[in-house]
């Protein structure tokens, strides 16, 4: 039987001042509007000698959670890759330096006529 290999993605958002890279297998915008579900975070093996601090805060932040909900407004990119990385934070002085910026126009719900 052939076991379809399931989709990877890299999702990259602003969280409190900081740039978050997480990888997950579900990526969706379908539960709430002006939101995108993120479910199924994927956290690597750990080796006992090299920790990432980083890598273990948002293990810490995310332990127990199914899905989480991001505001469409905080998501800077969402990529599917062939394997996941390290989950990391990216410190608010690499925005500050011009190598991310966030994404300008305000979201407003569509209207029905």
């Amino acid at each position: 039987m052939n076991n379809p290999k399931k989709s990877i993605y890299r999702i990259i958002f602003h969280n409190q001042g900081n740039i978050i890279e997480l990888y997950a297998r579900e990526v969706s915008q379908n539960s709430l509007y002006a939101f995108v579900e993120v479910g199924d975070i994927i956290f690597g093996e750990r080796s006992k000698l090299v920790v990432d601090p980083s890598e273990e805060q948002l293990k810490s932040q995310f332990s127990g959670v199914k899905r989480t909900y991001l505001p469409l407004h905080a998501v800077v990119r969402i990529d599917e890759v062939e394997k996941e990385g390290k989950n990391k934070i990216i410190s608010s002085s690499d925005e500050k330096s011009g190598k991310i910026t966030p994404f300008p126009i305000p979201m407003t719900p569509p209207t029905t006529d």
